[in-house]
């Protein structure tokens, strides 16, 4: 009988910290393959194999693609890459992000729930957002098991948080009892898959993977939305999961409704900034003219230079002001967070 041998874990801020305290109290004959996303920058260079390969007795890797999972191992996703599962190997894919993110833990959680069902421990930790709570939900329908660091515990709540508002969890423990609890679930018996159709997260498993024939497909998911997608400026597809929004583009990029609402503040900020520098330039570039019709005797000229200047400076001063309350309600929020 099947055991539940997936793992599949995913941090954000905070998440090496919490990831080496995990992985450095799990057993040696640990009968799983342990799976991990933490967000990285696209440019780093991941040093996080090495730090969970010395923290405790399983032996952590970064694949590079076609590997066969063997259990007792650990496969953490390299920077820029999404890492998703196949029929008994291990792939990367440089596919659309989600949630802003390239590696995704909802892509990597969905390709897992899709192949392996009831095999699946969803595991998420510390971090900010919401990435990983769709994942979640995927691997929860598909009869996975789903653990959450309690959010007290965690270097930032708001990413555990938002898995327990929106996912019926089946434990929430602080990270200090995780590796005692995963220990004690992998070598339970998985249930059969429910009776549960998979098309929807079929087209979203290889639509990370890019696949051309489901991105050429019209049948997509969800609806039609009234907005576009942040990263190419095409129709976002509105998909509701319950009380879960999440929305996808025809070529994959996708955003949870808390995703979005922080591109389009950060596209908001740069279109702010633009409009500010664009300001500015115009009121030093009427002020330069100014002085210099003075200079050739043209008075009138002058005048009405500097009223320019005034102006653009004026209202350069405006948004300057709106940047500054901007980020300063941005701070606050992140400070409740």
């Amino acid at each position: 009988m099947a055991q539940h041998d997936i793992v599949t874990i995913g941090a954000s801020a905070g998440g090496v910290e919490t990831l080496t305290e995990l992985v450095g109290s799990l057993p040696e004959d640990l009968p799983a393959a342990l799976f991990v996303v933490v967000h990285l920058a696209p440019e780093s260079t991941s040093v996080l194999p090495q730090i969970l390969d010395r923290a405790g007795p399983l032996r952590a890797t970064q694949p590079s693609g076609g590997e066969t999972i063997e259990k007792g191992r650990i496969y953490v996703a390299p920077p820029d890459h999404h890492l998703v599962l196949k029929q008994g190997i291990v792939s990367i894919v440089r596919g659309p992000t989600e949630n802003r993110h390239r590696p995704a833990i909802d892509a990597l959680f969905r390709s897992a729930a899709r192949i392996y069902g009831p095999r699946v421990v969803g595991v998420l930790l510390t971090g900010a957002g919401d990435d990983g709570v769709s994942g979640l939900r995927a691997i929860k329908l598909r009869g996975g098991k789903v653990l959450v660091q309690d959010p007290d515990d965690a270097a930032v709540g708001e990413l555990p948080r938002n898995a327990i508002k929106f996912v019926a969890v089946d434990h929430c423990v602080p990270i200090a009892g995780m590796a005692l609890l995963l220990d004690e679930i992998v070598r339970e018996p998985a249930p059969p898959p429910p009776e549960y159709t998979i098309d929807e997260l079929d087209k979203e498993t290889r639509i990370a993977q890019v696949d051309l024939r489901v991105v050429e497909d019209d049948d997509k998911v969800g609806s039609p939305s009234a907005y576009s997608c942040p990263d190419c400026g095409g129709v976002l597809w509105e998909i509701e999961e319950d009380d879960f929004l999440r929305f996808r583009c025809r070529v994959g990029h996708s955003y949870s409704a808390l995703a979005l609402a922080d591109e389009q503040n950060e596209s908001l900020e740069k279109g702010l900034w633009a409009g500010f520098r664009a300001l500015e330039e115009a009121s030093a570039f009427a002020r330069r003219q100014a002085v210099r019709s003075r200079r050739s005797g043209h008075p009138a000229l002058a005048e009405r230079f500097m009223e320019r200047a005034e102006e653009a400076s004026m209202n350069a001063e405006r948004i300057r002001e709106m940047i500054l309350r901007f980020n300063d309600e941005r701070a606050a929020k992140a400070q409740l967070s």
